[in-house]
């Protein structure tokens, strides 16, 4: 990739495939790399038709923007950078998504302090990886009914660090590595009862 196209993230699949976006440039973001992306659509394939999603550090919009892509029924964008929203607010225009798309300038642990007014069926949670924001974000997700009963949630995180204790109903469904990346599916249950194999630090 040339000096000039760094930036740049492509759309692997669905009605915008092909597709390259601009993203902005601030340190520590990273977009989900091509590979992990199409892994991860493989998996939720019959899972985005219609669907409600939160891409709850969006960076690149990457992953929402795929998401929308493949035909979420509407996504939220949340990042707390400036620079950041407003490129996303761009690429959305760009790719004409209406109303199904939304950004908000916002710190994500503020956000979930608080209840949705409706909640989310996929979420994508992928924290700068020195942040140490993974454990705590998925905890407070779960205290504040930002998910639907049998939410998909997919985490990504630093290889090299344990995975942090999640909630006790969210059940591990598929799992990868690719390069300094680890990510994980998980599948939510209304109740840690429901959830057979409740996923704890490593």
């Amino acid at each position: 990739m040339s000096r000039g196209h760094a930036n740049r993230v492509r759309i692997i699949g669905g009605e915008h495939k092909g597709r390259r976006l601009d993203f902005a440039t601030v340190k520590g973001l990273r977009p989900t790399a091509d590979r992990v992306r199409e892994t991860l659509f493989n998996w939720l394939q019959s899972e985005l038709a219609g669907s409600r999603c939160l891409d709850l550090f969006a960076g690149s919009g990457a992953l929402g923007l795929e998401a929308l892509s493949r035909g979420a029924g509407f996504v939220l964008l949340c990042d707390q950078a400036r620079v950041v929203v407003e490129r996303l607010r761009a690429n959305l225009e760009t790719l004409d998504t209406g109303k199904r798309g939304e950004v908000l300038l916002r710190d994500a642990r503020k956000l979930l302090a608080s209840a949705p007014e409706q909640s989310f069926d996929i979420v994508f949670l992928d924290p700068p990886f020195a942040a140490g924001l993974l454990g705590g974000t998925a905890h407070a997700l779960e205290g504040h009914s930002w998910l639907s009963d049998e939410a998909w949630i997919y985490l990504e995180q630093d290889a090299s660090h344990p995975w942090p204790e999640l909630p006790a109903n969210w059940q591990l469904h598929r799992e990868g590595r690719a390069g300094q990346a680890a990510f994980r599916l998980m599948r939510r249950h209304r109740s840690s009862n429901a959830a057979a194999r409740a996923v704890t630090t490593d």
